[in-house]
């Protein structure tokens, strides 16, 4: 397994069972995608994704849904582990943009930024809650982009969004 990008990052022994039981989950497995790096503070992480009969298509080229399924907890998952239990992370939408047939093995990087961890942090202190949309591209060795995955990302702090719940909740009974 060679990484298309570079890091000076390491993987932990925690990171690398999360990256196994991922990789042997039957729901993930389906995708066609496997984690190939998940760094030990998980800012960052690597899936690859390769033509095979799992994930071919009609056409002979890597099935959308497999693009779009392979990247599609890894961001969630990223951001629940780094912001930790008073955080309540959840996906809220996603596009995909298909920019030409994939045919070798493609790549895709999630990076969670400092500048990233801030903003976010400072919104939910402000207001309770925040809602960004990160754009990922899946790329092959060379760096030509195949798909871009648009996710959009809730987070809140867990005591507002139990509050906000509790009020719908109401909201509905009353």
């Amino acid at each position: 397994m060679q990484l298309f990008f570079k890091t000076d990052r390491k993987q932990s022994s925690f990171t690398r069972f999360f990256k196994f039981i991922m990789n042997v989950f039957p729901v993930y497995r389906g995708t066609g995608g496997r984690i190939i790096f998940i760094s030990s503070d998980w800012k960052e992480v690597y899936v690859r994704l390769r033509l095979n009969w799992r994930t071919r298509n009609y056409v002979g080229t890597i099935f959308g849904g497999s693009l779009y399924a392979a990247a599609d907890p890894i961001l969630m998952l990223q951001l629940i582990r780094i912001l930790g239990k008073n955080y309540v992370v959840w996906d809220k939408s996603a596009a995909i943009r298909f920019r030409r047939p994939g045919v070798k093995p493609l790549q895709m990087s999630f990076l969670v930024t400092e500048e990233l961890l801030e903003r976010i942090t400072t919104a939910v202190e402000t207001s309770g809650e925040y809602e960004f949309t990160e754009q990922l591209d899946w790329v092959d060795k060379e760096g030509l982009v195949y798909a871009v995955v648009e996710k959009t990302i809730y987070v809140a702090d867990k005591a507002h969004y139990n509050k906000k719940r509790a009020d719908k909740m109401s909201q509905k009974t009353g």
